[in-house]
């Protein structure tokens, strides 16, 4: 068994997070992984409102004895969502372990702190993550540029920022991008590692609440089958490259550039919604890491992370071999 510091903290027996993401991290898939050994995560803003959180969550407790937490994101937003509420709905429900993202978490992180509350928060930089240390996280993600979503604006991959983490950190991280495998997990772990976060991997288990169709898609896809969108912005995104996410790219790259309301409705999350429930995978904008290139298969939860935690064992220990003693004289 493969015992690291994020082991201990979560009280699980595979040091691999699922990633909160949104419109997938609802209750089948966070209890399967944490059924499996792994930590699942609710993710808060899938949900309409707080009460429904409250729902979803006592779902997921159903169907898991083991631990579980819940994402919540802060996105820039005209019409912001009760982030406030959504917290205290999770922690009036007795969950221990969240997951933050976005800007200005302080408050967020203060209010689970002071319940007593385990908090991993997502980082796409060193300097963001000694930011999160200071506020008091107990794990950091680091974030590469190789992940879905949001990499940031610096453009740094994983390699870097997680040997960087080894030498400025004094919390637990875990690695979060481009991760899909053993190899992988057993790469971040030599990095200095606690575990790592894997997002795109899940959407393609059985337990994933995605369209069939989508999952299919993954497998059928390479890490070449990514862009990036709102990059003029300075908002940048990685996702699925299909039609409406070139057709933004095509409008960012016009001569005088794009203002947001340009691509608003090519971007609406609710057609990324859509592709989920109906499987058309060029109706919308939806989130793709580069790890598209390692998934093979549609595997269960259970067999995804009994494979990754057996291989795992086995590549560590085939490098010990590598190791030779030098003859005594």
């Amino acid at each position: 068994m493969i015992t690291t510091a994020l082991t201990k903290l979560l009280g699980i027996r595979v040091p691999v997070v699922q990633g909160g993401m949104q419109w997938v991290g609802k209750p089948p898939l966070p209890a399967a992984v944490s059924n499996a050994g792994g930590l699942g995560l609710i993710t808060a803003l899938t949900q309409p409102d707080p009460e429904a959180l409250r729902t979803v969550i006592r779902e997921t407790r159903a169907a898991t004895d083991k631990p579980f937490g819940v994402n919540l994101t802060i996105l820039p937003s005209i019409n912001p969502p009760d982030y406030e509420g959504f917290a205290r709905v999770a922690v009036e429900e007795g969950v221990k372990i969240f997951e933050t993202a976005g800007n200005n978490p302080g408050k967020l992180i203060e209010f689970f702190k002071s319940h007593g509350c385990i908090v991993i928060h997502k980082c796409t930089t060193i300097r963001h993550a000694k930011s999160a240390e200071r506020l008091g996280v107990d794990v950091v993600s680091i974030d590469g540029f190789e992940c879905a979503g949001h990499p940031g604006e610096e453009d740094i991959g994983g390699l870097v920022l997680l040997a960087r983490a080894a030498q400025e950190l004094k919390i637990p991280y875990i690695a979060s991008g481009g991760i899909g495998d053993s190899r992988g997990l057993a790469a971040c772990l030599a990095l200095g590692a606690a575990g790592v976060n894997m997002g795109t991997r899940f959407m393609c288990t059985v337990e994933s609440p995605i369209h069939q169709n989508i999952k299919e898609k993954i497998v059928a896809s390479t890490e070449y089958d990514t862009t990036h969108i709102f990059r003029t912005l300075n908002n940048t995104s990685r996702v699925f490259k299909n039609v409406v996410s070139q057709q933004v790219v095509a409008i960012e790259r016009r001569p005088g550039g794009a203002k947001f309301e340009d691509v608003r409705d090519l971007v609406a999350g609710a057609r990324g919604r859509i592709v989920f429930e109906n499987g058309d995978p060029d109706y919308g904008i939806w989130t793709a890491g580069l790890v598209l290139g390692l998934i093979k298969d549609i595997p269960t939860c259970e067999e995804l992370l009994s494979r990754i935690e057996r291989e795992t064992e086995e590549i560590i220990g085939g490098m010990a071999k590598l190791v030779k003693a030098k003859a005594k004289l």
